[in-house]
Order: C-alpha cells, then sequence, then structure tokens
C-alpha cells in the first residue's frame, strides 16, 4: 500500500494517540486521534504504539555466506526493522554484491566494510595479515561512499588467530584514512581486552559489549574493568550484537547495576540464529530488556534515535511531518514468555513486545 493511507489510534511512546497519514511515501499529517481523513483507513485502536522505523546495526546480510548469511528482507522489514547495517559480511572483494542485493530489497541497508578483502568468505578473516589491504579498502569505500558507513574487525581469537591486537592496529590506520569510525567485535582473548579497549577512540562502536565470555568488559567481581569506564568516557559508542555468542543476563545484569547503558540494542542476527535461536528477531531483543527492566522509552530510542544519530543520518530517527515514512508498528503483550541467553541461561518475563506492521520507504506492509 503506497496511496494516501491513515494509521489510525496509534500511540507514540509517550502513551498519546495520534493519527499519522502517509501519501506519495511521505508523512503529510500528524494529527489528533480520529481526524486523519482520505485513502485506506488502517485502525489500530490506541492498541498499538509507533516509533520511528527500527534500525539493527548489527546484521549479517550476505546471502551467499555460510553460516554468518541471510536474505536482507528477512532480517529487516518483515521483522519491523525498516533499516539494517551490515556489520562487516564482505570486505572490498564483494561489497559490490552486497550493493546489488541491497537495490533489489525493500530494506533500507547500510554496511560496515570488513577490513579483510575477503570478509566472511571465512571466519578466520584476520588470521593472515596479507587479506588487510589498503589500497582495495581505499577503492572499495570510495565507490561505495553513500553505503558504507564504518569499517568492522572482528578481534577475538578464532578470528586473528596468532595475530593478537595487530589487526586492529591496521584498521586504526585505515580508520585515520578513511574518516570512518571502526565497529569492533569483542569476544575470547587473545588480545586481552584492555589491549582492545586502549585503540579505541570516540564514535567507534564496541558490539558484544555484553558478553558472557572470560575475555569480557567486567571483573571477576562484576565490576566494570577501568579501561572500559575510560573508553565510555571517551565517547565509545555500547552496540549489543546479541548474536549466538555474545549476550548474558548475568552481565547485562552487571551493567545495569553499575548504570552502564547501551547505546544502541541490536541482533546480530542471521539464518541459522534467526530460525533456531537465541536470537530470532529484534522484538525479540527487545522484550529481553524489557525483562531487565529498562523503559520502553530507552528501548525504543536505542533502536531509533540513538541508531539514526550514530549514522548522522536524523530523519530515521524521528516521526516528522515531510520525511520519507520509514515507521514501526508494534505491541507490548501482557503475556508469559521463555527467554534464553548466549549461554543457554533461561528467563521467564511477563511481557513481550510483538511487531505489528512497518511502513517501509512509504509502504505499508502489515507483519
Amino acid at each position: 500500500m503506497t496511496a494516501r493511507f491513515v494509521l489510525q489510534n496509534v500511540k507514540m511512546i509517550d502513551g498519546n494517540s495520534v493519527d499519522i497519514v502517509v501519501e506519495d511515501k511521505k508523512i503529510v499529517e500528524i494529527g489528533p486521534p480520529g481526524t486523519g481523513v482520505g485513502g485506506t483507513i488502517i485502525d489500530y485502536k490506541h492498541r498499538a504504539y509507533v516509533s520511528s522505523g527500527w534500525i539493527d546495526m548489527h546484521v549479517h546480510a550476505f546471502p551467499e555466506f555460510d553460516p554468518y548469511g541471510d536474505n536482507i528482507d528477512e532480517i529487516g522489514y518483515k521483522t519491523g526493522v525498516t533499516t539494517i547495517i551490515d556489520a562487516g559480511s564482505t570486505g572490498a572483494d564483494r561489497i559490490h554484491d552486497l550493493v546489488r542485493h541491497s537495490k533489489e530489497s525493500k530494506t533500507n541497508v547500510f554496511a560496515f566494510l570488513n577490513i579483510s578483502r575477503i570478509g566472511l568468505k571465512r571466519i578466520d578473516e584476520l588470521s593472515d595479515l596479507s587479506l588487510l589491504n589498503e589500497d582495495d579498502l581505499k577503492r572499495a569505500v570510495a565507490e561505495n561512499k553513500d553505503f558504507i558507513v564504518g569499517l568492522k574487525a572482528r578481534i577475538s581469537k578464532s578470528v586473528v588467530g596468532d595475530n593478537g591486537v595487530e589487526p586492529l592496529k591496521i584498521a586504526r590506520t585505515f580508520s585515520e584514512d578513511t574518516d570512518l569510525p571502526l565497529m569492533v567485535h569483542i569476544g575470547s582473548g587473545p588480545p586481552n581486552i584492555n589491549d582492545v579497549l586502549d585503540l579505541l577512540k570516540k564514535n567507534d562502536v564496541i558490539t558484544h559489549y555484553l558478553n558472557g565470555k572470560s575475555n569480557n568488559l567486567f571483573d571477576e567481581t562484576g565490576k566494570p574493568l577501568p579501561k572500559f569506564l575510560e573508553a565510555i568516557n571517551r565517547g565509545v559508542h555500547l552496540d549489543v550484537g546479541h548474536g549466538n555468542a555474545s549476550f548474558s543476563f548475568k552481565i547485562a545484569e552487571q551493567a545495569k547495576e553499575y548504570d552502564i547503558h547501551f547505546n544502541t540494542i541490536s541482533t546480530d542476527i542471521y539464518r541459522k540464529n534467526r530460525l533456531h535461536g537465541p536470537v530470532y528477531n529484534m522484538a525479540s531483543i527487545l522484550t529481553k530488556f524489557l525483562y531487565l527492566g529498562y523503559p520502553l522509552k530507552e528501548i525504543i530510542e536505542a533502536v531509533t534515535v540513538h541508531a539514526a544519530s550514530w549514522l548522522n543520518k536524523p530523519a530515521l530517527g524521528r516521526i516528522s511531518k515531510g520525511d520519507i515514512a520509514n515507521l514501526t508498528l508494534f505491541s507490548v503483550e501482557d503475556e508469559a514468555v521463555d527467554l534464553i541467553d548466549s549461554e543457554g541461561e533461561k528467563r521467564k518475563a511477563e511481557q513481550k513486545i510483538v511487531v505489528k506492521g512497518v511502513v517501509i520507504n512509504g509502504e505499508y506492509i502489515e507483519c
């Protein structure tokens, strides 16, 4: 549905209901409930919230790679997410193919370019430093400057092999030479997490910051590492990146206890963890943070306002007259649901977030 339509009686995050009128793909009116006229009326009867379209800062959306790959729209608008950022699935060798796939999809797509030219063709892509070619990387960035939003470096033992922190030092140079921030995946050591933190600057992204591995960001008593606090104070951005192995309820509770909040909530979704868990979809991940006691407003802003701000694309994080309409419609249901983290630990929540529909670049689609 792309002509004129009215989303009637939808709730903003503050609880106030509105009508939103979309015509020719743009938001043309935001008015009191029951006042929107013309075209098709879609009445949500005050039972659903509306936010700007959800943004997932960490996905794997290159369908040709396995295990870390998936179809763009299967992890995009069909799950209520209107914009995805592929987190380094492709390097310079295949970024053009990811761009092509994005043009064949409804979901909005941006990408972090893997610093290894082969990307996730194999999953130890930083174990061979000869694959970190700056000329190839710069060429890929220049040819896709509206698509590439940063560089991705996966800095954990299984990826870097015996190279320790050296790939991150190279990534830092690439970052400075291209003026693009880094997204850094953290996990098992070596290298030691403190050596990783030393190399991160303002606007760089730590993804998997709530992982439960022994090389994580909290000491054995649950306190945040001093270098972690220093990184936060420098303006390093904290991204969840739940994934198959990178979210622990225990660590998340420690972070909340010490008032360390996420900047963005992301899924690290790909085919396997979408179909078989523990990720499933963005709503499932957001439900976990609702269970942890975070306010709905903070949770939703993490996948709208804050993600759009990091991308420097504020229109993606607001509901404003004149903007292309990218919206997510969802409810909070009073229903018991079993939750599981990446460590296999289970919790029972009393509420869950359920996606009802999306408006993707002006087109309404029921989910």
